[in-house]
């Protein structure tokens, strides 16, 4: 990590334990002026770490740190006035109108700026007169994220918000996070499944797997550090297991997750690599598949 480097979000050890499942110490931090990609299987804990960043849950262990500051109950009403969330689901009663919402947004936060909560409804196309109950879901997720913008926050905390979206509106959704952070100080923690997306986007990406972390590293580094590589079933016994992530076997042939590239790449020069996606590291991670 590079010195003097600020933080907006800091997770350390962060662990939750249920009958079934434990988040387990999982630790992150993500620096101002970036947009982190928050990756994971269906269960793996996703959720859950978000909830215990905003003291949601009571966790077993760990620490958050906003901004700098220690997430507790001293300075929770302080911190929340600098978070914008945004849920895969709006929060707003469908009786309510754009307008009202506005309004109650404004009775909450002190820095509620009612010109841009208008600007962002304007571009979004958004009526204010409208219930909410007669929106799409395209629209009550725009909704969502002007609400959670127009008080100026310096995180975003996003937990699926483009999930069942078309591209087109994913993309307006897009353009508007990378002109949030824009001015360098300004944070998002995005979850999503659309790994696309987060490709297009995200300076930094973490990964958690069965509610343990994985990586939490570099866009770009990851992406020139990972590789799938493609191979006979003969050859499988014959790679190194440290290289291994995961595999796919089929009938053709296998597909191998690695991770260092450059690596296999030496030690197999007979055999096809190619850079692997984020997709493709979801998909293969601690898995053997046969197709």
């Amino acid at each position: 990590m590079e010195y003097n480097t600020i933080y907006n979000l800091e997770v350390s050890n962060l662990t939750k334990t249920y009958d079934t499942f434990t988040l387990d110490h999982i630790s992150f931090s993500l620096p101002a002026g970036s947009i982190m990609g928050f990756i994971g299987e269906n269960g793996a804990g996703k959720t859950t770490t978000i909830k215990g960043i905003l003291g949601l849950i009571q966790k077993k262990e760990g620490t958050v740190r906003l901004f700098g500051k220690e997430y507790a109950k001293a300075t929770e009403c302080e911190l929340k006035e600098q978070l914008g969330i945004v849920f895969d689901e709006c929060r707003f009663s469908e009786m309510l109108s754009a307008a009202q919402v506005g309004k109650i947004m404004a009775s909450i936060y002190k820095n509620w700026d009612s010109r841009l909560y208008s600007h962002y409804l304007d571009s979004f196309s958004l009526s204010e007169k409208k219930r909410i109950k007669e929106y799409s879901r395209g629209m009550k997720m725009k909704l969502s994220i002007a609400a959670a913008l127009s008080h100026h926050p310096r995180l975003l905390l996003l937990d699926e918000p483009t999930s069942g979206l078309d591209p087109v509106v994913r993309t307006e959704i897009l353009d508007v996070f990378l002109d949030y952070i824009q001015d360098e100080k300004n944070s998002i923690l995005l979850s999503s499944h659309i790994t696309g997306d987060l490709e297009k986007i995200c300076d930094y990406i973490t990964f958690i797997h069965q509610g343990k972390l994985v990586f939490s590293n570099e866009k770009d580094f990851l992406m020139e550090q990972y590789g799938v590589l493609k191979c006979g079933k003969q050859d499988i016994a014959s790679l190194e297991p440290s290289l291994i992530c995961g595999k796919r076997t089929a009938s053709f042939g296998c597909e191998v997750l690695v991770n260092d590239r450059a690596k296999a790449s030496a030690l197999y020069p007979k055999l096809f690599i190619e850079p692997a996606s984020l997709e493709n590291i979801m998909l293969y991670y601690g898995k053997e598949t046969a197709l």
